[in-house]
């Protein structure tokens, strides 16, 4: 029997998502029920692109949240929790619960992104 290919991220990517999010969901900050969410979808059967199982496109969320993103795309794309084609994860922030915008970096961690003209 043939095995199947494994299409998602491997074991240290997920560990390191899991960390830089604090193990929590990026969304409502809740602790259950956690999943991996790429913000730029991987298409059927899973994509080539070597960062699309990458830390700066991924994010740790909760399945409610999961589902939400696809309920409201406006508001996901918006603030980061979705990414739109050809735009690449490293290009777009992220909120998070306490209302700061993240950029995501390929070694797992995260920097705080202040808008120009004040803060966030």
């Amino acid at each position: 029997m043939a095995t199947r290919r494994r299409t998602g991220p491997t074991d240290v990517v997920r560990q390191l998502v899991h960390l830089r999010d604090g193990g929590r969901c990026v969304r409502c900050d809740s602790p259950r029920s956690l999943t991996i969410h790429h913000r730029v979808n991987r298409g059927m059967g899973g994509a080539r692109e070597e960062w699309i199982n990458q830390p700066q496109n991924l994010l740790l969320v909760c399945t409610i949240c999961n589902m939400w993103f696809e309920d409201h795309p406006r508001e996901s794309y918006s603030e980061g929790w979705k990414v739109r084609r050809p735009m690449l994860p490293g290009e777009m922030t992220v909120r998070y619960p306490n209302g700061a915008h993240y950029a995501l970096h390929p070694d797992g961690t995260r920097s705080r992104v202040t808008p120009a003209g004040g803060s966030r």
